[in-house]
């Protein structure tokens, strides 16, 4: 039976990477926002960027349904930052009765820095097409971010 692997993660923290990783050692397929955000929009979505975000995760959710109906293992690839979020991802799947793993990435605040500083420079040489993160960008992420529990996590990556 297919599964789904919800990444779960600050801005920045490795998500992406892990994901891919887990892809290729499950088969399965990577749905990932910023993704789809970025090509269609670009960087720069202004007011618009969090309804945006919001469809296509609704979007992603359906699709995956798609996929798993089809024996394909699925990756989301989206932070799943707050504990709502990661309660209505779970019960979306449980209802369904579809295995849900909420994978967490746990990286300590000098690497979360080192990485957002890494990518930052990527972007303004146009080596990645990944958002890229101002001070207050990264503020505001890391004042909304939960850290999950440990009865919500069934995977502890340590990204350091």
């Amino acid at each position: 039976m297919a599964k789904v692997i919800l990444i779960c993660g600050k801005i920045c923290c490795g998500k992406t990477t892990y994901a891919q990783k887990l892809c290729n050692e499950n088969n399965a397929v990577l749905l990932s926002v910023d993704e789809i955000t970025l090509a269609l929009f670009g960087q720069h979505c202004g007011d618009k960027h969090d309804e945006y975000v919001e469809r296509t995760e609704k979007y992603l959710l359906n699709k995956s349904l798609e996929l798993l109906e089809n024996n394909f293992n699925v990756v989301l690839d989206w932070g799943f930052w707050t504990k709502a979020e990661r309660e209505a991802a779970k019960e979306f799947y449980k209802s369904r009765n579809i295995v849900c793993e909420l994978h967490y990435i746990d990286i300590s605040d000098e690497t979360w820095k080192s990485r957002l500083h890494k990518r930052n420079n990527a972007v303004l040489s146009n080596e990645t097409s990944a958002y890229y993160v101002d001070e207050n960008l990264a503020a505001k992420f890391a004042s909304i971010f939960e850290v999950p529990s440990e009865d919500e996590i069934d995977v502890i990556y340590q990204g350091d």
